[in-house]
């Protein structure tokens, strides 16, 4: 859970101070808003400030609450108005820092969670916080720093532990920062056995080094433990230990980015580098008319919505499809789309015929092996003559290769995505190899890919 959505700590004094004719509504509000009844508890924040007005509470809360719901500039404006009546108060500080990161602003998060620091020394929420802007402006040893600091401070925070894992993950140099990852993710899993996480985590990291076994026992100790969970049963396949399906199930896909929702944009954009929804709108624009709000749109595994403002422009109607609803969540907050839903893409697809101009997917077809069915049911959905774009992670090789990969996602070789984009009615085809993120401190090499829809060959 994102630390914005956890801000619900009153001081003391403020507790004692509150007046009786608000106090009792505010914490309804704060129920309602803990609760993810985000209507209920605006109007709720609203009628104490009706009662109270410039009531810290309130405001610093509302405030949180608007960003959740994409009304961040509304959100620096309240936490800001809180922090001029109680300006020693961390919490409103490190949610304020929290705004400007998930906003882009690093330097600005960076100055509030340090303000938060100077207010409450023993404030670990902002300490983990001000990690993860240094590490996504690339000071990564001032990162490291903050992060022995904070385990030093916090021994049993489980999410520090987790973090400095990925961390070390993400930036590893040799098998030793690799080694000290697992032991992190080993040790987020023991402050706090809910955390099914940093088992997927340590698998990835023994595989990582070679250690194949090994991951395969942790993912099968952690199907004993939870033998419904559809993660350890993609992860066994993922480590070769188990028959890899044709493409990650629904289960799967739902459970890993309903999780991730919240932290999805901070991991790939400022620490992992991801570019590929850039690269991949950057190369359609080679072929697509440059008349404004032209196309009608279809941004398949839409995630968070990272491709929607450089789609808006060209778009005449924007439509976004993912199958993890809080993915979707997130898009919706972002803006941008005239139409949202929650499905399965292949099936979604398959029941749309000669409806948009172009298709684009970036990042989600490395969650299905086998390429055809979708990419036929994109051809179906296409118009004649439209475009299909999306990115893979990319295998060398001269074969038709398709494999399941320690991480979970497929690779696919260049041949096989020629052939199968021809076999499901596309031409004009384009491929070109680019490094879309970081991964373990190293490039991903991908391709990106666009293709045209035939004009005379019936597809599906």
């Amino acid at each position: 859970m994102n630390a914005a959505t956890r801000p619900f700590r009153r001081s003391r004094k403020a507790a004692k101070a509150a007046p009786k004719p608000y106090a009792a509504v505010l914490q309804r509000a704060i129920q309602a808003h803990q609760a993810g009844d985000l209507d209920a508890a605006e109007r709720l924040y609203g009628e104490v400030l009706d009662m109270q007005v410039a009531q810290p509470d309130a405001l610093h809360f509302l405030g949180v609450l608007c960003h959740q719901r994409g009304r961040s500039d509304e959100a620096l404006v309240l936490i800001g108005s809180a922090l001029k009546i109680t300006p020693r108060h961390p919490d409103a500080h490190n949610n304020l820092g929290n705004v400007h990161k998930e906003c882009g602003r690093l330097a600005d998060a960076e100055r509030c969670y340090r303000r938060a620091l100077e207010c409450g020394p023993g404030h670990y929420q902002a300490l983990s916080n001000l990690a993860v802007v240094l590490e996504a402006q690339e000071r990564l040893d001032e990162a490291f720093e903050v992060y022995t600091k904070l385990l030093q401070q916090a021994p049993g925070y489980a999410h520090g532990h987790y973090r400095l894992g990925l961390f070390l993950r993400n930036h590893a140099q040799n098998e030793e920062h690799l080694e000290q990852s697992a032991e992190c993710f080993r040790q987020a899993f023991r402050c706090d056995d809910r955390n099914v996480r940093a088992l997927e985590g340590v698998g990835i990291a023994l595989y990582m080094l070679g250690r194949h076994e090994a991951a395969a026992e942790v993912y099968r100790d952690w199907l004993v433990r939870e033998p419904d969970n559809p993660v350890p049963r993609h992860m066994l396949a993922s480590c070769g230990a188990a028959e890899a399906p044709p493409r990650a199930a629904d289960d799967y896909v739902r459970d890993v980015f309903d999780g991730f929702a919240d932290s999805f944009d901070e991991q790939l954009l400022n620490n992992l580098g991801y570019r590929a929804p850039e690269v991949l709108v950057d190369f359609l624009h080679e072929v697509l008319p440059a008349t404004p709000a032209a196309l009608d749109v279809l941004d398949a595994g839409c995630g968070t919505g990272l491709c929607a403002p450089l789609l808006r422009e060209r778009a005449r109607r924007l439509v976004g499809v993912d199958l993890s609803g809080g993915m979707v969540d997130k898009a919706r907050a972002r803006g941008g789309y005239d139409t949202l839903e929650v499905a399965e893409l292949t099936a979604w697809l398959g029941a749309r015929h000669d409806e948009f101009d172009l298709v684009i997917s970036a990042d989600t077809l490395v969650y299905f092996g086998e390429l055809r069915p979708v990419l036929g049911a994109a051809a179906g959905a296409l118009r004649p003559g439209g475009w299909v774009g999306f990115t893979l992670e990319a295998i060398d090789g001269e074969g038709e290769l398709a494999e399941l990969t320690s991480s979970g996602r497929y690779r696919h070789s260049r041949a096989y995505v020629e052939h199968v984009l021809m076999a499901s009615g596309f031409d004009d085809i384009t491929i070109r190899a680019d490094t879309l993120r970081r991964e373990a401190g190293k490039p991903v090499l991908g391709w990106v890919v666009r293709a045209r829809r035939v004009s005379t060959t019936a597809v599906g």
